[in-house]
């Protein structure tokens, strides 16, 4: 078949001035979150490219995001960031719903829960190294604890547990080191 001038119709319904059709409006703060978003959902998929001697040994990189977001932005903001990025980050990588997601999204709320205790101290509160332990710590803590309650019942893997924080630790530590690197360029930050 061939198509012709007179065989493409055109639309009788004018999309762009319908008024029935519901919009969204956006804010400044919705954009800044979708962007750094997509820097989180960046690193976290290039980290997942490497591999990893042991299940749940990331260093946890697209955290930095999180704790930069934490002190320039709120806590509030730093929610939106991570959980996004747990979330699209799992459907990119065809996880969503799987062991690994569940034990992410765990990971993450235990690590949101705590973030949101440390800033709520009285006083100047955690910089950005503290606050990355805090979370590091946090969250394989939420990891291994729900990896125990659903998946793997056995008392073997708390033999495993002050390696994993060993290394939640140690790499904590490295991603505070890099979100106050970050911070440095800006003044609200805490060092």
């Amino acid at each position: 078949m061939l198509l012709t001038s007179e065989s493409i119709s055109t639309p009788t319904h004018d999309l762009a001035n319908d008024k029935s059709l519901m919009q969204v409006q956006t804010t400044p703060e919705d954009h800044r979150i979708a962007w750094l978003t997509a820097l989180a959902i960046s690193i976290h998929l290039l980290e997942s490219a490497f591999p990893s001697p042991l299940p749940g040994f990331k260093p946890g990189l697209a955290n930095v995001v999180t704790i930069v977001v934490l002190i320039q932005f709120g806590w509030r903001t730093a929610v939106w960031v991570s959980l996004l990025r747990v979330l699209c980050g799992s459907l990119l990588l065809g996880t969503f719903l799987s062991p690994g997601f569940i034990l992410s999204l765990g990971g993450a709320v235990c690590s949101l829960t705590v973030l949101w205790l440390g800033s709520r101290l009285p006083g100047q509160g955690f910089g950005p190294v503290g606050y990355s332990v805090l979370a590091a710590l946090a969250h394989m803590t939420g990891q291994v604890t729900i990896a125990w309650l659903l998946f793997l019942p056995h008392p073997a893997l708390w033999r495993l547990f002050p390696i994993l924080l060993t290394a939640a630790l140690l790499f904590g530590t490295v991603s505070g080191i890099i979100a106050r690197a970050m911070c440095q360029h800006r003044l609200s930050c805490r060092t």
